[in-house]
C-alpha cells in the first residue's frame, strides 16, 4: 500500500469490538481507527464518541467508499461476511474479517477467489495464532519437545447459557441462517485453526453432529476426527448443553511426552516428559486481537507475510463442514 498508515473502518462495531479488537487498531504502530459503521446510526455514533473515532456510519457502502479509509475490518455476523468482503475488495480496500470466515465453505471460497482476482489483500481473524501462549506451543512442537506427535485430544463442554459464550441482544449465534451452525461455528474455528497452524495439511476429516437437547435450532453436540500430515490423528468433542461440567482441554501426545493447554481459559501450558513437568504461565491480554492486528497491519504494509490467509480460513470452514454434514473431507484424492 502507498500509505504508511493503515486507516481502518469497522463494519459492525458491536460487543466483540468494544475491548477484544476495536481499541487495538489505534494502539499498534502505523495504524488508526478512523471510522465505524453499525446499522443503528445512533449506536455507531455512540461507539465513535466513546472510542475517540472521527466518523460513524449507518451504511456499510458509505464507509467502504470513504476516501480516508484504506482498510476494512468486518465484525458483523457471518451471514454478511461474504458480501461486505467482496464489496470492499472490489473497492480496492484490504480486508481483515472475523471468524468464522463465512457462513459456509462455498461463501469462503468465493471470498478467497475475489481476493485473488482483485489482487487485494485478505486476512482472517484467527487471532490466537499470534498470542504468546500459542506461539510457545508451536515452538515446543517445532523443537521436538515431546518427540513426534501421534495424537491430539480436544474436549470442550459448556452448559447452556454459559457465561463464557458471547451474548448479544439478538441470539444470532444460535440461528444457523445467520451464524452458519450455532455455537460450534462460533467457537470451534479458534480451536480448529490452531490445529491447522500447529500440524499443517489435512489429509482427511469426518465427524457427526446433532441437536441433543433441542433447546434451539442448531446442533449442540459435535464430534470430529482429522488426520493431518505426518500421521497425526486429532479427535475433538464439543457439547454446548452439558448440564454442569465445563471443560476446555487439549492434550497433544507425542512419542516423548505431552503438552496440555486450554484454548479459551488462559490456563498455563503443561509440558510433561517422563516423570518431570514444566509449566509455562502467560499474562492475559487486554485486547486479545492486538498481536494479530499488528501482524495484519505489517502485512498490509508489505512488511511480512499474511498471518492467516483466505485459503487457511477456507480450510477451517471445510473442516467444520466435514464434522457437521456427514461428508468426508479427503484431500489425498
Amino acid at each position: 500500500m502507498r500509505s504508511q498508515t493503515i486507516n481502518w473502518g469497522i463494519i459492525g462495531c458491536g460487543n466483540v469490538t468494544e475491548v477484544k479488537s476495536g481499541p487495538a487498531f489505534s494502539k499498534v504502530p502505523n495504524s488508526k481507527l478512523v471510522a465505524v459503521m453499525r446499522r443503528d446510526g445512533a449506536r455507531a455514533k455512540d461507539y465513535a464518541q466513546r472510542h475517540g473515532v472521527e466518523k460513524s456510519y449507518s451504511d456499510a457502502t458509505a464507509l467502504i467508499n470513504d476516501p480516508d479509509v484504506n482498510a476494512i475490518y468486518i465484525a458483523t455476523p457471518p451471514s454478511s461476511h461474504k458480501a461486505y468482503t467482496i464489496e470492499a475488495l472490489h473497492a480496492g480496500k484490504p480486508v481483515y474479517v472475523e471468524k468464522p470466515m463465512a457462513i459456509n465453505a462455498a461463501a469462503a471460497e468465493r471470498m478467497s477467489a475475489a481476493a485473488r482476482s482483485t489482487g487485494v489483500r485478505l486476512s482472517i481473524a484467527h487471532y490466537r495464532r499470534e498470542q504468546p501462549l500459542f506461539l510457545k506451543i508451536k515452538s515446543l512442537l517445532e523443537e521436538g519437545a515431546i518427540g513426534d506427535v501421534r495424537l491430539v485430544n480436544l474436549q470442550f463442554f459448556q452448559p447452556h447459557h454459559s457465561e463464557m459464550i458471547a451474548k448479544t441482544e439478538e441470539p444470532w449465534r444460535l440461528d444457523p441462517a445467520v451464524s452458519g451452525g450455532g455455537l460450534f461455528h462460533d467457537l470451534a474455528p479458534h480451536q480448529l485453526d490452531l490445529m491447522c497452524f500447529f500440524f499443517g495439511k489435512v489429509i482427511r476429516a469426518s465427524g457427526t453432529s446433532f441437536n441433543a437437547a433441542q433447546l434451539y435450532g442448531a446442533d449442540d453436540t459435535v464430534s470430529g476426527h482429522v488426520v493431518f500430515e505426518n500421521n497425526i490423528l486429532f479427535n475433538g468433542l464439543w457439547c454446548f448443553t452439558s448440564p454442569e461440567q465445563k471443560r476446555d482441554h487439549c492434550e497433544i501426545i507425542g512419542t516423548n511426552g505431552t503438552i496440555r493447554f486450554s484454548v479459551f481459559n488462559q490456563q498455563p501450558i503443561v509440558l510433561q516428559k517422563n516423570d518431570s513437568e514444566e509449566v509455562f504461565h502467560f499474562e492475559s491480554l487486554i485486547h486479545v486481537q492486538q498481536p494479530m492486528i499488528e501482524k495484519v497491519v505489517s502485512y498490509f504494509l508489505d512488511a511480512c507475510v499474511n498471518p492467516c490467509s483466505a485459503d487457511e480460513g477456507v480450510d477451517v470452514m471445510k473442516l467444520m463442514e466435514a464434522f457437521t454434514s456427514s461428508k468426508v473431507l479427503n484431500e489425498a484424492k
